[in-house]
């Protein structure tokens, strides 16, 4: 078998704003598996300045991969714990290549018979103007349940925002969830969350910045609106240590994000902790292109979670490879009228 890697740059429709800063364009790599006119597939994306495997040695480890490929897939995990978005594309280019169909890694209803995921409207930061008209384009295309950004303009202008949806809609109509990506400071952050509780929200991710589990856990006890973490989960691999944080902390949700937690097996550990501990979960994508999406919906439909997903980033670039995923009425599907490029996988090798 044969291994190599291509490096991609995903160029946003329009800038995308976070707590973090604006981006226009994300970095991803193809792990790419050929043997005998066989291929497999499988996508490597990190987040700049989030990853815990945002370092400079990543394409030497990729290298690494490709030259190790002769290696089990246990053995390669094994060696790349502190680099979880490799560990995903690994995991996605074996059961690519040792899949009838290099794209169906998880074949259920969802792939055969176009069995939807319900998953949330992303409505990025940005100015009052923006953010509304985002707004009311997720409401045309039948979102029920809407994802807001904040923390990036003034807090009151992003109350009004979030008050104007819930004057028109109720609680059955349209579910709420906010994201501050740790934007609060921990004197202010239950202040807020009392006022934000009041637009009856589902959650909030990640109040304040990670690596505070004692304020946090405060948070958590005393908050009006449940809570769930996200950042919190980056870069912590030990299952002790896992255990720990979710015992201390007390959340009532987690977000799993394959591409920072270790790949499917990293994500399947944190969901076995946290129903252990009577915490939910749902699956978030991290702007990959619609390789890594794909692999990310196949595995969330086969998890068998019913609430909305985070999946609807398909749609944010000019760039991205044309897919049978679609996003129609606040739904993701994969339609069988649609195809993959014939030979996208191969193009990716030249």
């Amino acid at each position: 078998m044969k291994a190599v890697y291509k490096k991609y740059i995903l160029d946003f429709k329009i800038p995308s704003g976070t707590s973090r800063g604006v981006m226009t364009q994300k970095e991803t790599w193809f792990l790419i598996l050929s043997e005998n006119g066989k291929y497999g597939i499988g996508e490597c994306g990190i987040l700049r300045g989030l990853s815990v495997d945002d370092v400079p040695d990543y394409e030497e480890k990729l290298s690494w991969v490709c030259a190790n490929i002769q290696l089990s897939l246990e053995e390669l995990l094994v060696q790349l714990t502190n680099f979880p978005s490799i560990q995903f594309g690994l995991e996605q280019a074996f059961l690519s290549f040792q899949s009838e169909n290099p794209f169906h890694l998880f074949p259920s209803e969802f792939t055969e018979n176009e069995s939807p995921i319900s998953i949330n409207g992303l409505i990025w930061m940005g100015d009052e103007t923006f953010m509304l008209s985002q707004l009311e384009q997720k409401l045309k295309q039948g979102f029920q349940c809407i994802k807001m950004k904040i923390g990036a303009i003034d807090f009151k202008k992003e109350l009004e925002i979030l008050k104007s949806i819930r004057d028109n809609f109720t609680v059955e109509e349209i579910e709420l969830r906010v994201d501050a990506n740790g934007a609060f400071s921990s004197t202010e952050a239950l202040d807020k969350l009392e006022i934000l509780s009041k637009f009856q929200m589902h959650s909030i991710e990640q109040p304040i910045k990670p690596g505070n589990w004692e304020k946090m856990a405060e948070l958590c006890a005393k908050t009006p609106l449940p809570i769930t973490l996200d950042e919190e989960l980056i870069g912590i691999f030990d299952v002790t240590e896992k255990q720990r944080m979710l015992q201390t902390i007390k959340p009532q949700y987690i977000i799993i994000k394959p591409s920072l937690v270790g790949g499917f097996r990293g994500s399947e550990e944190w969901i076995n902790l946290a129903k252990n501990q009577q915490v939910g979960w749902w699956a978030t994508s991290a702007l990959e292109s619609n390789i890594g999406l794909n692999a990310i919906a196949q595995w969330t439909y086969a998890m068998e979670t019913s609430i909305p997903q985070g999946l609807g980033t398909g749609s944010l670039y000019t760039n991205n490879f044309d897919s049978p995923l679609e996003v129609a009425n606040g739904k993701l599907y994969y339609r069988g009228t649609k195809q993959w490029k014939t030979n996208l996988i191969e193009e990716l090798c030249i």
